[in-house]
């Protein structure tokens, strides 16, 4: 470091992202607010509108977001807001773009919906972690549901 640095862990959190959703050009983010209501922070101002795409018949969400920022030097990594998002449209950055995020200047670390949504709709945020459907947030479960999950896995656990 810093020249090479090394793999951060698939868990690991850095600051909130948005998801693009490439099949219908859009954010998967519907502005309803929810993350903004449950952040212990405020750090979230959100705003929605109506989808042109909907109308058109192009995409299934009659709302999209409009205006989203994000305050990160308010944020203070909880993850809640991914927790409780209806439509997982948020994510945490796991990619050392959200470690090394300092700034000269306050004001830089508040990001628009462009900023938060680049990673996502160029492919730099490849693989965010998200959390198995079924386990305790704590990463830990009982032997018997661990099995059960690996069973209906794919790669078979």
């Amino acid at each position: 470091y810093p020249t090479q640095k090394k793999e951060l862990p698939h868990r690991s959190r850095g600051f909130p992202l948005l998801l693009w959703d490439a099949e219908h050009d859009e954010p998967f983010c519907t502005g309803c607010q929810v993350c903004a209501r449950y952040c212990p922070t405020n750090c979230m101002t959100v705003t929605m509108k109506d989808n042109p795409q909907y109308a058109e018949g192009k995409s299934p969400r009659k709302k999209i977001v409009d205006r989203f920022f994000i305050d990160y030097a308010r944020c203070m990594r909880c993850n809640i807001c991914v927790e409780v998002c209806n439509f997982d449209a948020i994510v945490m950055d796991n990619t050392w773009r959200s470690v090394e995020m300092s700034r000269y200047d306050r004001q830089d670390l508040v990001m628009d919906l462009e900023a938060l949504l680049y990673a996502s709709k160029t492919g730099y945020l490849k693989d965010p972690f998200r959390i198995p459907m079924g386990m305790a947030h704590s990463g830990w479960m009982p032997k018997e549901e661990r099995a059960k999950v690996g069973a209906a896995s794919p790669e078979g656990g």
